[in-house]
């Protein structure tokens, strides 16, 4: 397996000083606004509830351990996060419909309704932020961010599970 140095050593330093740089100030930032979006509906869902209605919504009711497996996170943590979920009405726990003994989780309509709200106040913050960029512009900063955050994704993936393939 390649060192650190062996990877690194025909890259630019400066430009990787430069990238390591920005994206820990993205961080920051997002974490300071948390991307929350514009109006009424800004900071008012955090992270994790996003994401767990996102995909949710995305890939319909499911099984905590296919949330977590989906998510990149242990399934005491999906619990952890799905309940205040369920507390508040914005997600529901189902009876699978092939094996009654298990439990899906499911977007309810008061979570649709929420994520919708959020999702728009989301997508006004983007609009905002990128005022002035080109919808190309748009568009290859959200495929290098996609490629980026699947490239942590893979390492991430690696690191838990040193046997998995790493692409």
């Amino acid at each position: 397996m390649p060192t650190t140095q062996d990877m690194t050593s025909h890259l630019d330093p400066g430009l990787l000083d430069a990238l390591q740089h920005q994206v820990a100030i993205f961080a920051r930032r997002a974490e300071q606004t948390r991307l929350g979006g514009v109006g009424q509906v800004r900071n008012s869902m955090d992270r994790a509830a996003y994401l767990l209605l996102n995909r949710l919504d995305q890939e319909g009711p499911m099984g905590v351990k296919a949330l977590a497996a989906g998510m990149g996170i242990d399934s005491s943590t999906v619990t952890r996060q799905v309940a205040p979920l369920v507390d508040t009405g914005l997600v529901k726990r189902t009876s699978h419909p092939e094996d009654g003994r298990a439990v899906v989780l499911q977007l309810s309509p008061r979570g649709q309704t929420r994520l919708e709200e959020v999702r728009s106040s989301r997508r006004e913050l983007m609009a905002q932020v990128t005022d002035g960029w080109s919808e190309e512009e748009r568009e290859s900063f959200c495929t290098l961010l996609t490629r980026f955050n699947s490239a942590l994704s893979a390492r991430q993936s690696a690191a838990q599970d040193p046997a998995a393939p790493t692409s």
